[in-house]
């Protein structure tokens, strides 16, 4: 039967890794990726029987996990992030396909994602679909941009069961995320050149935060998620905003 290694890069993870790796044992094998991690994170790895490896922590986080699949023994990669979890019918699922895969050289599954106590149902937070379980060497990254997605040589099939995601426990957690990757975003855009000028300023503090914020919230029907529906909707929005604010604030210092 086919093989399968699970990949697995990490900044500071302990907690979720604690949670995480004793329910990934149904794997042929584990690689482990550290991040320049200040907690625990690789000796609970290596308590877990994971294929440990240490990397420094580059903000584009798909070269990281270029280098997790690289370390790879299986004939089929999965690759998942800490804050997510594959339940027991999913696991199941990924074993029969592995028996019997098909045409498909790499399957897609939706994901779930859970905001502050609260399964997100609307606002394009779900079906969040995601393409992580694909044949050694038939997918991999272009190494652009972080919220880039694999490229697959061949044809691309679908899992029935949903994959967990819970990216945020507190406010506090999801602000540090959120300070990241607009910070990330804003150095893309400074290496773009993209300028600042009166045309950039509608489309990124007016135009685009407020069509994308109507769309999820109203259209998509957010505002049936409560709170959490809110949260999403208008930080989603609120994130180009930020980012533009820091390239601004790039251009400024660089002057």
């Amino acid at each position: 039967m086919a093989t399968l290694s699970i990949t697995i890069i990490g900044h500071n993870e302990s907690a979720h890794l604690k949670d995480l790796l004793p329910q990934l044992r149904w794997a042929d094998e584990i690689v482990y990726v550290d991040c320049d991690s200040a907690d625990d994170s690789r000796k609970i790895a290596e308590e877990n029987g994971c294929r440990v490896f240490e990397r420094p922590n580059n903000p584009n986080l798909n070269i990281n996990k270029s280098f997790a699949m690289e370390q790879s023994g299986g004939d089929w990669i999965f690759y998942l992030d800490p804050d997510e979890r594959i339940p027991e019918a999913l696991a199941r699922e990924i074993r029969q396909k592995l028996e019997q895969p098909g045409k498909a050289v790499a399957f897609r599954l939706n994901r779930q994602n859970h905001y502050f106590g609260r399964w997100l149902k609307h606002g394009s937070q779900y079906p969040d679909s995601q393409l992580r379980l694909f044949a050694r060497g038939s997918a991999r990254f272009p190494l652009r941009h972080v919220h880039e997605k694999l490229i697959v040589d061949g044809p691309v099939g679908k899992l029935g069961q949903d994959m967990l995601h819970f990216p945020y426990q507190s406010v506090s957690q999801f602000l540090q995320k959120f300070d990241f990757y607009t910070s990330f975003e804003a150095d893309f855009l400074y290496r773009q050149h993209t300028p600042v000028c009166f045309r950039n300023h509608l489309k990124y503090l007016f135009t685009t935060p407020a069509t994308r914020f109507i769309r999820r919230y109203f259209l998509k029907l957010g505002f049936l998620d409560g709170l959490p529906g809110f949260f999403a909707a208008a930080f989603d929005a609120l994130n180009f905003v930020v980012r533009y604010l820091k390239l601004w604030e790039r251009y400024q210092s660089h002057e």
